[in-house]
C-alpha cells in the first residue's frame, strides 16, 4: 500500500459539481493498493498516519499526531500511485490491485482509521472526484506498507 499524505487547513471532494465530503484541519490521504497488499497492511499504514508527529507543539516542533490535535483526516483512493514511469511515455498500472481487491482494503484502511478514534471522511472509489485542499506547511510525505 502506498499513501501520500499531506497536513491540510481543510480539503474536501466533490463529484459531479456536488459537494461529497470534506474535512477541516488535518490529513489528505491518497491511498493506492497494489497487488499481494493484505489486511495487515491497512492496519499498520492506518496506525502508522494516526500516530505520525506532524503537526507543530507549542515549540514550532513537529511533535504531534492528527490525534493530539483533534484533527479529521479524508481518504481517496488513487491507483495512479502504483503506477510504474520508469518506461516510455506512459504509465504501466501493473502493480495496482484488481479493483475488488482494492475496494475492500480501502475500505478496511478507512475503518481502521475509524477504530484508532479520528473522525474520516471518504471520496468514493472508482469515481471521478474533484479534491481541493489547502496543504498546511506544505507538509506532504508517501509512506509504503
Amino acid at each position: 500500500m502506498k499513501a501520500l499524505i499531506q497536513r491540510v487547513k481543510r480539503a474536501s471532494v466533490s463529484i459531479s459539481g456536488e459537494m461529497y465530503s470534506s474535512i477541516g484541519k488535518g490529513i489528505l490521504v491518497l491511498l493506492g493498493v497494489e497487488k499481494g497488499d493484505a489486511s495487515e497492511n491497512a492496519q499498520k499504514l492506518a496506525e502508522k498516519i494516526v500516530n505520525l508527529r506532524i503537526f507543530e507543539d507549542k515549540n514550532d516542533k513537529m511533535n504531534l499526531s492528527v490525534k493530539d490535535v483533534n484533527g479529521e483526516i479524508l481518504v481517496v483512493s488513487q491507483f495512479t500511485l502504483c503506477g510504474d514511469c520508469k518506461k516510455g511515455t506512459r504509465p504501466s498500472f501493473d502493480k495496482a490491485a484488481p479493483p475488488d481487491a482494492a475496494v475492500q482494503l480501502y475500505e478496511e484502511f478507512t475503518e481502521n482509521i475509524k477504530s484508532l478514534g479520528i473522525p474520516v471522511a471518504t471520496g468514493k472509489f472508482r469515481a471521478m472526484m474533484d479534491v481541493e485542499l489547502v496543504n498546511d506547511g506544505p507538509v506532504t510525505f508517501m509512506i509504503e506498507k
